[in-house]
């Protein structure tokens, strides 16, 4: 089989180019080394009975990377709470990451039993694995997917769910060498999809009995992040009564795009929130941004946690003594960072891989400026047709934008209110994913 063969020279390609490129890829050596051993590890912490040892159900959520962790997060949830209230008995979860971007952040997640890196997709790995996490439901959220690991579940007779599909053209399923990607989805006992033309895509290939459009169980987690909503330290200081950007997930790309209306607005306030915060690519954005200060720099000046509890003329001081440009060295916070912007642009907009998680800013009532890569995202396509976001292709457009939305108080008030409007209408995804499992009693004895 033509398409078995370019499957399997993919993963050559793959396993060889990994190990040269972890000589000078800090990702790349993280990938490698999380993965020595990692089948002897997960057989220690798994025994052949199961996750559990016996008398129970377990759960296996696969994940590519952290963003994918953020949309099956709520159902992982909501799963953990029904069996803390006794709807299921003695429920473990295992949960996997093929992507240092998600093991690193989530390998001491407490809504999980176990964390792992997956190891490599092979037949002999993937029985070793499925022997010892011995699941009773494996729940795939979005895509990556894994021809070996598919087939032993399926030939172990698993109920699988994907969680938050989404399906294009371009992918390999509809190309003439994707009869093996075809055979992969012959794994899943229930499609839930982000849209009706995943729906129909999949229809085409002959799937339309077990397809659900139900959207995507990330505005679920962004609504909870927005209802749970808890002050960062230092954060209304630095901002006091300026005007404030905040750039999320930002590359490279996205950081010269900013560079010049940042420099010319030194009465504006800009938080830059790095989608890497390793030490030499937070050097490089502090070189760019002359003045500017990490925020460690500035939680660690003295009295700063308690200046949120001071005096709007005291706070008002404080921030005029620091620079106008705070860099974000830590990862986790900037869902919560969101909520201090006046405007937010999301990066990843500028570069190949496209845009990054428009939701987190958009559940606040902000208004979201991004870059020209976002077709491959359905919810910013929906929130630009909302009415919420704004699509920028350079920085004359990107300053253009943005002045427009800092002084015009009707048009960020208009976008604002269409953004947080547009998530709230797309909540419940979750919801509808655990009606499934209940009606279909997939997690009972």
């Amino acid at each position: 089989m033509v398409s078995k063969f370019l499957y399997n020279l993919f993963l050559l390609l793959y396993s060889i180019g990994i190990r040269v490129s972890s000589v000078w890829n800090p990702k790349a050596k993280k990938w490698l080394s999380g993965r020595r051993n990692i089948s002897e590890t997960i057989n220690l912490q798994c025994p052949a009975q199961g996750a559990l040892g016996t008398g129970g159900q377990t759960i296996w959520m696969h994940c590519a990377s952290l963003g994918e962790f953020e949309q099956g997060r709520p159902l992982l949830e909501e799963l953990r709470k029904n069996a803390s209230a006794g709807s299921t008995e003695k429920l473990k979860i295992v949960l996997t990451f093929f992507s240092p971007s998600g093991y690193e952040v989530m390998k001491d997640y407490s809504g999980a039993d176990h964390v792992f890196y997956l190891p490599m997709d092979s037949k002999e790995n993937a029985k070793k694995f499925l022997k010892a996490v011995d699941p009773a439901l494996v729940l795939w959220v979005k895509y990556e997917y894994w021809y070996y690991y598919l087939s032993e579940i399926k030939q172990r007779q698993i109920p699988a769910i994907l969680v938050s599909g989404i399906f294009r053209p371009g992918q390999p399923f509809f190309a003439w060498y994707g009869s093996i990607w075809k055979k992969m989805l012959e794994t899943f006992t229930q499609f839930f999809v982000q849209n009706t033309a995943s729906k129909q895509l999949l229809a085409s290939l002959g799937f339309t009995e077990n397809v659900q459009v139900n959207g995507d169980t990330r505005f679920d987690r962004v609504l909870e992040i927005a209802a749970n909503f808890k002050h960062v330290p230092g954060i209304e200081s630095f901002c006091g009564n300026s005007p404030v950007i905040v750039a999320g997930s930002t590359w490279d790309e996205d950081e010269i795009e900013l560079l010049h209306f940042v420099k010319v607005n030194p009465h504006i306030k800009f938080i830059i929130a790095s989608h890497d915060i390793s030490a030499a690519r937070l050097a490089d954005v502090k070189a760019a941004f002359t003045d500017s200060v990490f925020y460690s720099e500035l939680v660690n000046k003295e009295g700063i946690e308690n200046t949120s509890l001071q005096s709007g003329e005291q706070r008002s001081t404080f921030n005029e003594q620091l620079p106008h440009v705070l860099i974000i060295d830590n990862m986790g916070m900037l869902s919560r960072l969101y909520q201090y912007a006046t405007v937010t642009y999301v990066g990843g907009g500028f570069g190949a891989d496209g845009v990054h998680n428009v939701l987190e800013a958009a559940v606040y009532g902000k208004p979201v400026v991004f870059g020209p890569e976002y077709v491959k995202f359905n919810e910013a396509v929906e929130l630009l047709r909302a009415g919420g976001a704004v699509s920028v292709d350079g920085p004359v457009s990107l300053e253009k934008v943005l002045h427009k939305l800092l002084t015009d108080d009707e048009a960020r008030k208009n976008t604002g209110d269409a953004a947080r409007l547009f998530v709230l209408k797309n909540g419940g995804a979750t919801r509808s994913i655990m009606q499934y499992i209940q009606e279909k009693r997939l997690l009972t004895n």
